[in-house]
């Protein structure tokens, strides 16, 4: 009787439970259709899908691309990407709108405003210049302009004579002759019409021309069904999928289905039977699962708190060990919500990175600390390890060149959240081989103090009895002077002071991991060695650790670089941008880094350097320089005794000696690439255990 009265209760709740879920997302979707009104600044056109408002509307009403915001004159502004646009007239049937400067609004321009060269390739939302034909502002001209161009001229009086600037037309034809006497020129679309071209005979009206503005057409997801079936557009950011708003139901693609012939829509019958059949299907097993937990307490099955304690016990006490060690280790709690509205509820243009093991934001905290916040992917046993890990490791290590650990979140979050100091300048691998390698930044100098800098953090490390097991370019940030920050211990491990090794599957970064490591299961200080010496090859060469599109045989760097240096052709590993060829200096330097990384790269640990002398030997390369007469004396000592490494650089043997003959039948052993090597995870992990 008990069974069937607990039964019939499950069945009214479940039914409840439906009932309510349904009219709880009926309201939702009314408010959210109700947001998503049109509005409008003072000025300009009516504002929908995909802009949106801000401050007026929320941001799920559009693309995070368009937001739009009104200024002080009340005028809609747009940034695409770094320059504010007014935003003149939009044709939602086109998919097109028309933006002109704001520089250039309001009153008459007196002096020509600060206009860049327009960027509109921005992320998902395609967008595309409709205009094409353009104006040269040209800017920092020589004084010989001032006199033959003088009706295209456009200054200012500033008190300290004229900051003369040159507009003209894209088929000028003194635009050729003008291109070669200024230092600068912007590439601004306009609208030019014919009687534009044909009035010679006065000063071009910039003015005029920039307020004329272009046209720009977008390709996101068309709200041409939603609108007309009576729905708003919206934006889903953290699934990256279009929404239709719909007043009192749930969204849908479109408000209104087409009626049948039987004045039943096909997809609201469809809908029902999926519905049926599934309350069907989950009233039966929740019937099943009630009457088979009940007779399994009827019978004393689980001994009460025994079946739960077993599954959880690991997790909790792992999670009480970092609150109570948080006040001996002094790092801070925060809770997540602060880190959620310090991210802008980890908004994803606040993206800095996507690692092996988690996401890292960008954040603002209350007090106006700038961070870097990282949400772990997963919140199991494997990662609540990690997470302790990186914990106790950066909460008991200070060094200049090692991430600042700001702290994390309480055992009550639902999410394992990181908090470490924010380093603005991105990746060293950013720098390299992404975005920023563009700018050639990275100059000799600054690589080689980055080699240094990431060198002494390593050594530090080691000197604390921490390998850091995942040295990889991507591991180390810079900040805006070029600074290095090391970071990332989640696969760091402690290796005890009498041992020599640490017995742990093998796991780290394809291309880095030191294949004695992976071949047998011996983690060692040597490992981090092997890792760095991947690093000093990409700092020369600028080529990154793994590349499929390489030949066979040289997809890792590392199988390359050897294969270089022990024919001594550096003139095909290092990169010429840095001065190599040209620069007698740089050519020593960087030969000096390439043989270091040679030592670096050695099958065996035994063979290479450790970490403080790796330090050292790139202090003398940066410094005064490697006199001869100690390398000779320091490679005689070499060859009495093959087990002592020194700091200075040992030069591999040249093409035409005996070694060298010796050393082309050696295979070398290089770290495993997921392309040519047996590799057991998809991740940068390569194993479950370690």
């Amino acid at each position: 009787m008990n069974q069937q009265y607990i039964v019939s209760l499950h069945l009214c709740i479940f039914s409840f439970v439906l009932l309510a879920g349904k009219s709880s997302a009926a309201a939702t979707d009314d408010l959210q259709y109700q947001a998503c009104e049109p509005k409008k600044c003072a000025h300009g056109p009516e504002l929908k899908y995909p802009f949106y408002l801000q401050g007026q509307q929320e941001s799920y009403c559009g693309f995070p691309e368009f937001n739009v915001s009104c200024d002080g004159q009340g005028y809609p502004i747009l940034r695409i990407p770094e320059n504010d646009y007014v935003v003149d007239n939009i044709s939602y049937e086109s998919n097109s709108f028309r933006v002109y400067n704001a520089a250039v609004s309001g009153p008459e321009a007196g002096c020509l405003p600060e206009i860049k060269n327009v960027t509109v390739t921005n992320g998902s939302i395609g967008l595309r210049l409709v205009t094409e034909s353009r104006i040269n502002i040209l800017r920092n001209c020589s004084e010989l302009l001032v006199e033959q161009l003088w009706r295209y001229r456009v200054g200012c009086n500033e008190g300290k004579g004229y900051d003369w600037s040159f507009v003209l037309f894209e088929d000028s034809g003194f635009l050729k002759s003008a291109l070669q006497e200024c230092k600068e020129n912007v590439l601004a679309p306009v609208e030019i019409r014919e009687d534009d071209r044909s009035d010679r005979s006065s000063v071009v009206k910039y003015d005029v021309l920039l307020k004329r503005g272009f046209e720009l057409r977008w390709s996101v997801s068309s709200c041409k069904e939603c609108a007309e079936s009576g729905g708003r557009c919206g934006f889903n950011a953290t699934n990256l999928h279009f929404i239709c708003f719909c007043p009192g139901r749930p969204h849908a693609a479109r408000c209104k289905p087409d009626p049948v012939a039987d004045g039943t829509p096909k997809s609201k019958k469809k809908l029902i039977l999926i519905a049926v059949f599934g309350a069907i299907i989950l009233i039966l097993a929740s019937t099943l699962v009630v009457v088979f937990v009940l007779f399994r307490l009827k019978k004393g099955g689980w001994g009460s708190s025994q079946f739960f304690s077993r599954r959880t016990s690991s997790n909790l006490s792992l999670k009480r060990d970092l609150e109570q060690e948080s006040n001996y280790l002094g790092v801070p709690i925060f809770s997540y919500s602060e880190l959620e509205e310090a991210t802008n509820n980890f908004d994803s243009s606040k993206e800095l990175g996507d690692g092996g093991f988690g996401t890292v934001y960008y954040g603002k905290l209350r007090d106006g600390r700038e961070v870097a916040v990282k949400r772990l992917y997963e919140h199991n046993n494997k990662r609540m390890e990690q997470f302790r890990n990186e914990i106790e490791i950066l909460a008991s290590l200070r060094h200049r060149s090692l991430v600042t650990l700001y702290g994390y979140t309480s055992r009550h979050s639902h999410k394992l959240l990181l908090v470490y100091e924010y380093i603005p300048n991105g990746t060293v691998a950013d720098h390299l081989h992404g975005e920023r390698a563009i700018d050639g930044s990275l100059t000799w100098p600054i690589r080689m103090n980055i080699a240094v800098e990431a060198a002494s953090a390593l050594a530090y490390l080691h000197a604390s009895g921490i390998i850091h097991r995942d040295v990889k370019t991507t591991n180390i940030l810079l900040d805006e002077n070029f600074c290095v920050k090391v970071a990332d211990f989640g696969l760091s491990r402690q290796c005890p002071s009498n041992a020599t090794h640490v017995s742990t599957a093998p796991q780290g970064t394809p291309g880095y991991v030191d294949p004695e490591y992976h071949e047998f299961y011996q983690l060692t200080d040597k490992s981090d060695v092997y890792s760095f010496g991947v690093v000093l090859i990409e700092l020369i060469s600028s080529m990154p650790a793994v590349d499929i599109t390489r030949h066979r045989h040289e997809i890792n760097l590392s199988n390359l670089a050897m294969n270089r240096i022990v024919r001594r052709a550096f003139d095909e590993l290092i990169d010429p941008c840095l001065g190599f060829e040209t620069d007698a200096e740089i050519m020593r330097m960087t030969t000096c880094v390439a043989e270091l990384a040679f030592r670096c790269l050695q099958h065996e640990k035994d063979m290479r350097p450790t970490m403080d002398e790796v330090l050292e030997t790139l202090k003398e390369i940066q410094g005064s320089g490697v006199n001869s007469n100690v390398e000779r004396e320091t490679s005689k000592n070499s060859n009495n005794n093959n087990n002592n490494v020194s700091g200075s650089v040992q030069v591999p043997p040249s093409p035409e000696t005996e070694d060298a003959i010796l050393l082309k039948g050696i295979r070398l052993a290089v770290s495993p690439i997921s392309v040519t090597d047996k590799w057991v995870s998809s991740s940068t992990s390569t194993s479950n255990s370690g």
